[in-house]
């Protein structure tokens, strides 16, 4: 299986609307629909369930509607709005717990999880979050998970090789 991870665009953040059901910003959408994915048959197209991420997954390939999984979802939280999130994202990564912040074990496992059901012997093309691919990267292939993660584009594609352990971001 060829697996493609795909950092959903930028948002339009509103700090009144709780991160996880955010759209793409106009911006993003644009971004989203340069996106150079792979298709053709075999190709399986399989989003987080957040808006921000089924959205550019659809404007980068131009179907109507993907699948949806929540496994594929960003690290689960609190809903909060604090000026100091990348921060906290960043050491979040990197290895610190912060309270109330879901394990990084339970975020590797889900990921792994929705992996397996949507696996494909073609391409499987995920639109995802930043943190949880990180995290979930730093569970299966060699990436120093800070590094990584403060590098990633809005939106950003990842090729994954689980066979060599191998995570390669695609030039854009």
């Amino acid at each position: 299986m060829r697996l493609v991870l795909v950092r959903h665009a930028m948002p339009a953040a509103d700090a009144a609307v709780p991160a996880r059901r955010w759209h793409l910003s106009p911006q993003g959408r644009a971004a989203a629909r340069a996106l150079r994915l792979p298709a053709g048959d075999g190709t399986r197209l399989v989003a987080s369930d957040e808006p921000k991420a089924e959205q550019t997954l659809i404007e980068a390939t131009g179907h109507a509607v993907v699948a949806t999984d929540p496994g594929f979802g960003e690290v689960r939280r609190p809903a909060e709005w604090t000026p100091d999130h990348r921060e906290k994202a960043h050491a979040y990564v990197s290895g610190t717990v912060h309270h109330g912040w879901e394990p990084h074990a339970a975020v590797a496992e889900r990921f792994d999880d929705a992996v397996a059901r949507h696996a494909t012997s073609g391409t499987l093309i995920v639109a995802t979050h930043g943190m949880a691919m990180t995290v979930w990267l730093a569970s299966r292939v060699a990436v120093d998970a800070g590094s990584f993660w403060s590098r990633l584009r809005f939106p950003d594609i990842v090729d994954v090789d689980l066979a060599a352990a191998t995570a390669t971001r695609r030039p854009q």
